[in-house]
């Protein structure tokens, strides 16, 4: 699938104020600073779409972005941020989780998770919350480009083994890179394949 426009729609704090279902949707979550930004802007080769920053939990709102009039992306806050408010941390939670179980055209969750990491509780928590809900997700392993290959496949397979532990079978997922462009094709193929899905 080849993207000719993405331009953003609107930001809110309310799934009801969110544009019509009338679209299949995909929304990229996962923790702050896991290149969540940079990662959108590469999958849609736009610069500046997402607004990329060098703090933490700067994505604060609901971000939908329309892709060739035909699907919505769309950029949830980051979770897990330690330096914001408890109060905050409660406010986005809630929007977040709201948004995930009320909105009725969400065809799928890209749970973004930094390769460099071992498996870190608040992640495989989320998850499992997801498959509790019975919410489709895809995870996408961030920065593969700032360690070797074989450091990267090593991290993997020890993911998968700890994943493994909560689930039957692996959740799909991917490898990326937003600097060398690592996933896009795949992932980009794998919403085209959801979207002929999607009731008309």
């Amino acid at each position: 699938m080849k993207i000719q426009t993405a331009t953003f729609v609107t930001s809110n704090t309310d799934h009801t104020q969110c544009p019509p279902p009338d679209r299949p949707e995909y929304a990229f979550i996962g923790r702050s600073n896991v290149g969540k930004s940079s990662l959108i802007n590469m999958l849609v080769s736009k610069e500046n779409l997402a607004k990329t920053s060098q703090t933490p939990g700067k994505t604060q709102l609901i971000n939908h972005f329309m892709i060739d009039g035909t699907w919505y992306l769309v950029d949830l806050p980051g979770y897990g941020y330690a330096r914001s408010s408890r109060e905050d941390r409660t406010k986005w939670g809630k929007m977040i989780k709201d948004y995930l179980t009320e909105r009725e055209n969400l065809h799928c969750i890209f749970v973004l998770i930094d390769s460099r990491h071992p498996a870190q509780k608040i992640d495989l928590e989320f998850m499992q919350w997801l498959g509790e809900k019975g919410l489709p997700f895809v995870v996408l392993f961030t920065k593969t480009d700032k360690q070797s290959k074989a450091r990267n496949q090593t991290l993997l397979g020890e993911y998968i083994k700890q994943m493994m532990e909560y689930w039957e079978e692996m959740p799909t997922h991917f490898a990326t890179s937003a600097a060398a462009k690592e996933g896009r094709e795949p992932i980009l193929e794998y919403i085209g394949q959801l979207n002929a899905q999607f009731p008309a």
